[in-house]
């Protein structure tokens, strides 16, 4: 059992290589566009809001708040999109008898996960260096939040691609879908602020969620009226479990 576990860890990490070179390329252009990108997102949102003269919707930095809202739901966005097609842009790798789908998942996953952490470390700190963020509140809430969303986004993106299998065109209805997360999601305003009528309705996107539970973490006194933790990590290992157990029932099919 130890050995297996160990085979499998250095299989997966040799996929994680093998993903850091595929996505970045070989130069440091490819790192430097992945912190760029989120950051230009977000000095967007920042410049559009301070031309039209909006006052941050909490605290007292539009970059902090925005940051926090974007960041999350890129990370989740970046997964569940960059999951889907994982099956089938890997297949020569399942050649190799020590390589399984869920190898290239969690590696893939990882290499998403541990990117969007750094830019989290760069973006924040460069703030709080500059005066425009204090450091988080509740470290250990920030963190929880960041792994809650990482856990949503490899469930989505495994469900997304076991259901990409079996329906082609998945991929073109699932980026319609998507779309008004972005503005369903918490981003650039406080959900706990709208009527009960419109929070009803936003409760139940768990993206929200991730959203609302970094900014406690993050802000010393920002209380959510809409967080539920246990709602977040009910859909999270909903879709984790599913993914995993359709991809095996796949498998075995397949074989």
């Amino acid at each position: 059992m130890e050995n297996l576990l160990v085979t499998q860890t250095r299989v997966i990490g040799a996929l994680v290589l093998r993903e850091t070179r595929t996505t970045f390329g070989n130069s440091q252009l490819g790192y430097f566009w992945a912190i760029a990108s989120p950051a230009l997102g977000i000095a967007v949102l920042v410049g559009i809001f301070s031309m039209v003269g909006r006052v941050p919707p909490y605290g007292s930095s539009l970059a902090l708040f925005f940051a926090t809202g974007f960041l999350q739901f890129e990370l989740y966005k970046k997964l569940s999109s960059s999951l889907m097609g994982v099956f089938d842009s890997t297949k020569g790798l399942l050649a190799y008898p020590l390589v399984t789908e869920t190898d290239v998942v969690f590696a893939r996953a990882a290499l998403i996960i541990a990117t969007y952490i750094f830019i989290m470390v760069i973006f924040f700190g460069t703030l709080i260096a500059v005066g425009l963020a204090e450091f988080p509140r509740h470290g250990d809430q920030v963190l929880m939040s960041i792994g809650a969303t990482a856990l949503l986004g490899t469930g989505a993106g495994m469900t997304n691609a076991v259901i990409l299998r079996l329906w082609p065109t998945w991929k073109q209805i699932e980026g319609i879908l998507n779309r008004p997360l972005f503005f369903i999601s918490g981003i650039f305003y406080v959900p706990s602020h709208f009527p009960p009528s419109i929070k009803d309705i936003l409760w139940w996107n768990p993206v929200l969620h991730c959203v609302e539970w970094i900014r406690e973490g993050y802000y010393p006194h920002y209380q959510s009226t809409l967080l539920s933790k246990p709602y977040l990590f009910t859909v999270a290992l909903i879709l984790v479990l599913f993914g995993l157990g359709a991809e095996r029932l796949y498998r075995k099919k397949r074989k």
